[in-house]
């Protein structure tokens, strides 16, 4: 499994994915940009290349990877965490080494890309 997803998640993955087709999938990988050079796209795929797309199910979630982000995002967990003032996603990602004050963008050992603005 290239990654965690939470129940906290699942749940609300579930949740929004009640408002998409039902060929929805989670896409997770990454984009460059943001302040320390890389940062997380999340969103939901209709289109799957078997080239160039992993796809699994985890915690009950279909998820689509590009191959090319695995080595990057491998063991990241994703989180959905309540509080009194809202819920979000969080991202936990072992290969990341250093993080932006925002949370959005990370830098990896191996693949730095080019620090923008937050």
């Amino acid at each position: 499994m290239v990654i965690t997803i939470t129940d906290n998640a699942a749940n609300q993955i579930h949740e929004m994915m009640k408002e998409e087709s039902a060929e929805a999938r989670l896409r997770f990988g990454i984009k460059g940009g943001g302040c320390s050079g890389l940062s997380y796209s999340l969103g939901f795929e209709y289109d799957i290349n078997e080239e160039l797309d992993t796809v699994d199910e985890i915690n009950g979630v279909p998820v689509v990877f590009f191959n090319q982000d695995i080595p990057i995002i491998e063991g990241t967990q994703i989180d959905y965490k309540q509080n009194m003032m809202g819920g979000g996603f969080s991202i936990d990602n072992p290969n990341a080494i250093v993080s932006c004050g925002c949370g959005s963008s990370f830098r990896t050992k191996d693949k730095v890309g080019t620090p923008g603005d937050c």
